[in-house]
């Protein structure tokens, strides 16, 4: 993934935003890892649909497609103004888009907080407008909401979490926490992009803190 300076560390103003465009990127009609599943709705209604971004979205795809109660996945654009925007774009710190990746899951087996748990775990939210190595506002951490299921759950956890990183000497969480808009999908090559049919050995520049998230998180924020 490209690295960039500091001039790309902050989000664009809607004014200033690429136009765009009205065709939505073509959508493979099944993941690469669980191929006999869609990547696209429609879903089974049993299931339930999250959507995080935690930097390169490579890695954090691999991440959650190996996370038990995940049933498909897929790497898009979100959080940002220009549609339909393309890789080229969101990384050009035009579009204000975050690379962000959406999890279908069963919430039987696992929960949504504990698909925060592993969001949680799984990046370093402390960092603002970057991810490791990765610089730039499309690596910047965030969850993005369907409802106000999702928003309670994804406050409270992010209250949890935030003692704990203290207590392990790390600072304030700066993870983007909003409404879901537009979900763009990304081009069909990003998608599954580190599967073994794909790139196998490929780049993930994905990291964590080190420190564990709380288990046992209700919806009043206590562990």
């Amino acid at each position: 993934m490209a690295l960039f300076g500091r001039s790309k560390t902050k989000l664009i103003a809607p004014h200033d935003a690429l136009p765009g465009r009205s065709t939505p990127q073509t959508v493979p009609p099944f993941h690469a890892v669980f191929t006999d599943r869609p990547i696209a709705p429609p879903f089974p209604s049993a299931l339930r649909a999250a959507v995080v971004a935690m930097g390169c979205f490579w890695g954090a795809e691999r991440l959650f497609w190996q996370t038990p109660g995940v049933w498909t996945t897929a790497v898009g654009y979100t959080a940002g103004y220009t549609p339909n925007p393309t890789y080229d774009e969101v990384c050009s710190g035009r579009t204000g888009h975050a690379e962000a990746v959406l999890v279908v899951h069963d919430p039987v087996v696992l929960p949504y907080q504990a698909l925060l748990r592993v969001f949680w775990e799984g990046h370093d939210p402390t960092t603002g407008m970057r991810q490791g190595a990765d610089v730039g506002t499309q690596y910047r951490s965030g969850i993005y909401y369907a409802d106000e299921g999702q928003r309670v759950t994804a406050e409270a956890s992010r209250a949890v979490y935030q003692k704990a990183l203290y207590a392990g000497g790390h600072g304030a969480i700066t993870t983007e926490l909003k409404s879901l808009g537009e979900f763009y999908y990304a081009e069909d090559y990003h998608q599954q992009y580190l599967s073994d049919a794909k790139n196998p050995y490929g780049y993930c520049g994905l990291g964590g803190t080190g420190v564990s998230c709380p288990a046992g998180l209700n919806v009043s924020g206590q562990p």
